[in-house]
């Protein structure tokens, strides 16, 4: 009954993971190939879990979908299921290449994702909203929905869908600053989120991190990609001084907002820092504390279960 869409934040860091250790192939080779593979299959099972258990919920208890659906704040967390889908068609993409499997998750993920963010974005012209109404709804957590297009192009060169990856790129490019600059005049006029869901803070990180990394995908040039990486590094670093508050509160589901961002950010590390040297050791130091988050964040789950 009270299974929301925010569960499937699980599915995307997960999903994140898998493909930092991923791009940490080249500095630990297969090693690091088989412990992305492992995740994967790992996100891969809790998305089918996490699937058949919302399809259940839909038929036992439809009110309570509804409710999450047109909820002020919970309404956004039903993009975190279309972005799983792409994030898991890209996890199958970097292991086995363009597969019919593959290219389908993708292409579902990428038009329901759009069709959530039509949805999102046109509560805001709905009449009767209210100020207090519209601003409860600018948290970290609308750039699920709203810059959850980046996510399309880290696969969709590779399955032959570069026109369709660049005009979602399109979308998140435009409508990131948008959204930082509501959630910044949000803080400003109304305060900061609430306490439960400080950990969204970290979805910040996210943004930049994904435009950088579906850039080279889209062959975005190399001073861009730097660019980005030193807004994620800003992000990362802000995100940071709220770590200790947000694990000072009793664990959650918001709790995962923080795994895939974390991710991202590692990935990106990764990818920029050359195959030997301080900057490696960095990245890989960085990966290594990502992984350890994302696996407590699992096994508080489980006990939480």
């Amino acid at each position: 009954q009270h299974l929301n869409f925010g569960w499937f934040a699980m599915v995307m860091g997960l999903c994140g993971l898998s493909l930092a250790w991923h791009r940490a192939v080249p500095h630990w080779g297969r090693a690091a190939l088989l412990v992305s593979a492992a995740v994967g299959v790992l996100a891969g099972a809790v998305l089918v879990a996490l699937l058949l258990a919302t399809l259940w919920r839909a038929v036992r208890f439809p009110a309570q979908v509804l409710e999450d659906v047109r909820h002020p704040l919970r309404h956004v967390f039903v993009a975190a299921l279309p972005s799983s889908l792409v994030l898991i068609a890209t996890v199958c993409v970097a292991h086995a290449g363009d597969s019919p499997w593959a290219d389908a998750l993708w292409m579902l993920g990428s038009a329901s994702l759009m069709l959530v963010t039509v949805g999102v974005i046109q509560r805001w012209f709905q009449p009767g909203l209210t100020a207090a109404g519209f601003w409860s709804a600018m948290t970290p957590a609308l750039f699920i929905p709203v810059v959850g297009h980046v996510l399309p192009a880290l696969a969709g060169v590779s399955l032959g869908h570069p026109v369709w990856a660049a005009a979602q790129y399109g979308i998140a490019a435009v409508l990131w600053p948008v959204a930082l600059a509501l959630v910044w005049v949000r803080i400003g006029t109304v305060g900061m989120w609430p306490q439960r869901m400080l950990p969204s803070t970290f979805i910040t990180i996210a943004p930049p991190s994904v435009l950088a990394l579906s850039g080279v995908q889209l062959g975005l040039p190399a001073v861009w990609v730097h660019m980005l990486w030193g807004v994620a590094v800003l992000f990362t670093l802000v995100s940071m001084t709220q770590f200790k508050r947000s694990l000072a509160q009793p664990f959650g589901i918001p709790f995962w907002g923080m795994s895939f961002p974390l991710a991202a950010s590692a990935a990106l590390c990764l990818y920029l820092a050359p195959a030997q040297g301080v900057a490696q050791i960095l990245a890989v130091a960085w990966l290594l504390f990502v992984t350890v988050v994302i696996g407590g964040l699992l096994l508080a789950t489980v006990l939480g279960l």
